[in-house]
Parts: structure tokens; sequence; C-alpha cells
């Protein structure tokens, strides 16, 4: 929240988006549906369709609105989860194309003003990887390459192989947080300043990225497989028939030798 709230305050024309990912669904936590269309694309102070809560401690009205409905929104999504044995795995690939689709939204109502909008998202992350979403996600990752989108990831447990690659492709800054208590240190420092100001800052060094891709066969990553030639599918072991397209490949077999016939030698 503090760091939602510093994004607002840096500029009068930054808008901010929240989305929860979760085991069972994708939900933005703010903007909600009680948020009108004068809230994100107005000057900065936004109205409710309710009346704001009032200042606490002399805050601006808008920070506090927006805190109690993402605390809110938090409560009901897990009031509402039902945990099914030790799940970890969350819909990252779903939330990220939540975010894409909420960027061109927002993007063709800033067009309309004539005003140019720069983008970047940035995943916090606590939950394991899921190879069931390779595709969805690499799809989404050169999606927001071509919208020239970055994506950051702050990484609090262990490290993301996909989430290194979306941070490579995009242009984005990957960091896995080591000490906890100085998280919000980590995200002012590295994660709150925009491109343009990025490079006149002394950032942590690129990481060694995991490029291995998981095969469609097993979901395991693999460092050598097979590609099918017509849908780009990849296994771990050899199929004649692609499980994918269902494309059947033509094996050429190796040439059969001919058999030498041996010539006889009569003595005389």
């Amino acid at each position: 929240m503090v760091l939602g709230n510093s994004h607002l305050f840096m500029s009068r024309n930054n808008r901010l988006a929240v989305i929860a990912s979760h085991t069972q669904e994708s939900r933005f936590l703010y903007p909600g549906k009680r948020w009108t269309r004068a809230d994100l694309l107005g000057d900065g102070a936004g109205l409710l369709e309710s009346n704001c809560p009032g200042s606490k401690d002399g805050k601006y009205e808008l920070l506090t609105a927006i805190n109690d409905a993402i605390t809110e929104e938090v409560k009901d999504l897990m009031t509402k989860t039902e945990m099914k044995g030790q799940q970890t795995e969350t819909l990252l690939a779903g939330s990220l194309a939540k975010a894409l689709c909420y960027i061109n939204k927002m993007s063709k109502e800033v067009m309309k003003g004539n005003q140019e909008i720069r983008s970047r998202i940035l995943v916090i992350k606590a939950a394991e990887d899921s190879a069931l979403q390779y595709m969805n996600f690499m799809n989404v990752i050169f999606a927001a390459q071509k919208q020239s989108i970055l994506i950051d990831a702050c990484v609090l447990d262990s490290d993301s192989g996909l989430l290194q690659q979306a941070c490579d492709i995009t242009g984005g800054i990957y960091l896995k947080v080591l000490h906890m208590p100085s998280l919000l240190q980590y995200l002012l420092w590295v994660f709150l300043p925009d491109q343009e100001q990025r490079a006149q800052l002394v950032l942590p060094p690129p990481i060694h990225v995991d490029y291995r891709a998981a095969c469609f066969c097993h979901r395991n990553l693999i460092e050598i497989g097979y590609v099918c030639s017509v849908c780009l599918s990849i296994f771990c072991n050899f199929s004649p028939i692609c499980s994918t397209c269902e494309t059947a490949f033509k094996i050429s077999l190796p040439p059969v030798m001919k058999a030498k016939k041996k010539k006889l030698k009569l003595a005389v």
C-alpha cells in the first residue's frame, strides 16, 4: 500500500491498479466496481460514488479510500477461499492477462485526450511456479513486449524461472528479497522509479536467466527436447504424432545398405 501511495504521489497523472493472484481466481483489489471513471482518469483527486471516508492522521482522502478498499477486498477474497490441500500455485498468468487488458483499456481512454501512457507491471510473488501455465505465461510475456510494457518481479520465496524470462524479455528488473524486513526499502528504491529514472541509479546487477522450457507432455523443465515443426509444442520424448495439433511426422529412416557381392577367385 505504501508503494502504491508513493506511486500516485510521484505525479498527478499516475494511475494504479492492484490485482490479487490467488489459487482459485484473479481479482481486482483496486479499482473495484464502486469506483467511477472519473476516479481513474481524473486529476488524481478522485471522487467515489459513495462518500469518501474521512482522512486519518491527515492522510490524503483518496489514499485512505484506496487502502481501505484493498483491505476489504483481501478480507473478502480470503474468506471465500476454500483451500484444497497444500496448494501453493496461483493463477499468475491470468492476473498478468487481466493487467494487460486493463492497460489496453486505459490507454484507449487516455489517447482520447491526446496523452501518452507508459505502463509497467510489478509482480510481487510468494508462490511457486506452475509449469501448467507455461504457454499462457509466455503468450502474456510476448504480448507485453510488443506493447513495450515492462514486467518487474519482486520474489519473496524461491526463484522463478518464468519471471526471470519475463523481466529479461521485457526489460524489467528481477529481484529476490533476501531480508524480508527490508521489503519496503527494496520496493521504493528499485521498483518505484520509472524507466527513465532507473538509468541514473545504481541498481542490482542482472541475474542469470533460466531459459529452460516446460515440456507439454509432463510439464517438466527441460534443456533439450523435441519441437513440433507445425505448432512449436515441446516434448521431452519423441512421439510420431504431435499431441497438440495431431500432426503426423514423416520419419526418415537410414538408407538400407546393400550387401556387397563376394567375388570368387578360381585357382588355375
